[in-house]
């Protein structure tokens, strides 16, 4: 199995180093009861949101981890390629990848089943071990039948109660949460603040910082935000239209089947909950669902362009496309749930680290 080269990575991070004392296969566990402590929680975390989703009658999908590229986010080049006996193209003729999502996997099924969800492994070839990002983390994704209002108001719902979950634990410090962890959890609002990116530049412009409408906003930006909104989770929503020409080259890039805002040309109704430590934990979007314009919008994506460069082409999409020209759809929408990071929010961490068992990167592979 070999990957591609990995994404410029936009901030400076701390770097972590794997030479630490009592547990090598884990950087951050000092000891044998923190690092099990960490592992229950992750447990808890899960069954706390698998409780949510199925009580909101979602159903769950076993989506495939062996795709092509239709089952990778927005940045090909983090795709892990899979190969058997030295040989890329093992299953006859087309390569295939360890799955980033199963975001196009559970949209297929909305139709028919109405609200999915999945959970799983999602693997990126990150270039560097930081604070930040992991090579494999999980996930959870949900789809359904719906609007854009509707999907911020799962995605409130699923990370406030999986909080409280949590928070009124019989036993969180077998959790390995404090009661001072306990009461910032207790203390998060029910309903998250929202803000439009546009509105996200020009309160960080305001505060004095150095950014641009079109610049992507880092995650050193992103606290600024969180901080100005009490220190509690924030929407930041309606991103820039990947597909509109705005006379400049812009930084921010989203998913190729976001649908365009009919009350704002120029964006799409897109959003990333930033939450306290952890950052961006939960991208989102309505779908675009209808064959001819999706297709468009692939061909014309960056996503598209970097997949040729590595030898791929619209056949990698074939299989949805063709369902959605035969069948069609119906409109809906839906989020990846980072789930480690929300982990590392829970835990009050500065390290996604904390948000997992077994964390990998370039320097803890064991």
């Amino acid at each position: 199995m070999s990957s591609q080269p990995g994404a410029t990575m936009q901030d400076t991070e701390v770097t972590t180093s794997v030479a630490t004392k009592g547990l090598p296969i884990h950087p951050t566990a000092t000891n044998h009861e923190m690092w099990l402590d960490s592992t229950r929680l992750v447990s808890a975390v899960f069954h706390a949101g698998r409780k949510y989703l199925e009580g909101q009658g979602f159903v769950e999908v076993m989506t495939p981890h062996i795709v092509r590229a239709s089952g990778a986010c927005e940045n090909v080049n983090t795709l892990f390629e899979v190969a058997v006996d030295a040989n890329p193209t093992w299953f006859n003729g087309r390569r295939a990848y360890l799955s980033q999502t199963g975001q196009l996997y559970l949209e297929a099924l909305v139709p028919t089943l109405g609200k999915v969800y999945c959970s799983g492994p999602s693997f990126r070839a990150e270039p560097k071990a930081d604070t930040r990002h992991l090579v494999e983390f999980q996930m959870m994704e949900i789809e359904f039948p719906g609007t854009f209002d509707m999907l911020l108001n799962y995605i409130n719902e699923f990370v406030y109660s999986v909080s409280q979950d949590i928070a009124n634990h019989p036993d969180p410090l077998g959790l390995g949460i404090s009661a001072d962890q306990v009461a910032r959890l207790k203390a998060c609002p029910k309903v998250f603040d929202r803000i439009t990116y546009d509105e996200a530049i020009k309160e960080l412009q305001a505060l004095g910082n150095r950014i641009e409408w079109g610049d992507d906003i880092s995650s050193a930006l992103e606290r600024i935000i969180i901080q100005k909104h009490g220190n509690a989770p924030v929407f930041i929503t309606r991103y820039p239209d990947p597909m509109m020409d705005f006379g400049k080259e812009i930084e921010v890039e989203k998913f190729f089947n976001m649908l365009p805002d009919p009350e704002n040309p120029g964006r799409v109704l897109s959003s990333d909950l930033i939450l306290p430590m952890a950052g961006e934990s939960v991208g989102s979007a309505a779908r675009v669902h209808e064959g001819p314009e999706l297709e468009r919008r692939l061909k014309n994506s960056r996503m598209f362009k970097r997949l040729q460069l590595m030898g791929g082409d619209i056949s990698d999409f074939e299989w949805y496309l063709s369902r959605l020209n035969s069948e069609g759809s119906v409109p809906h929408a839906g989020c990846g749930f980072g789930m480690s990071r929300i982990i590392q929010w829970i835990r009050g961490s500065e390290s996604i680290m904390d948000g997992t068992t077994f964390p990998l990167n370039r320097e803890t592979l064991i």
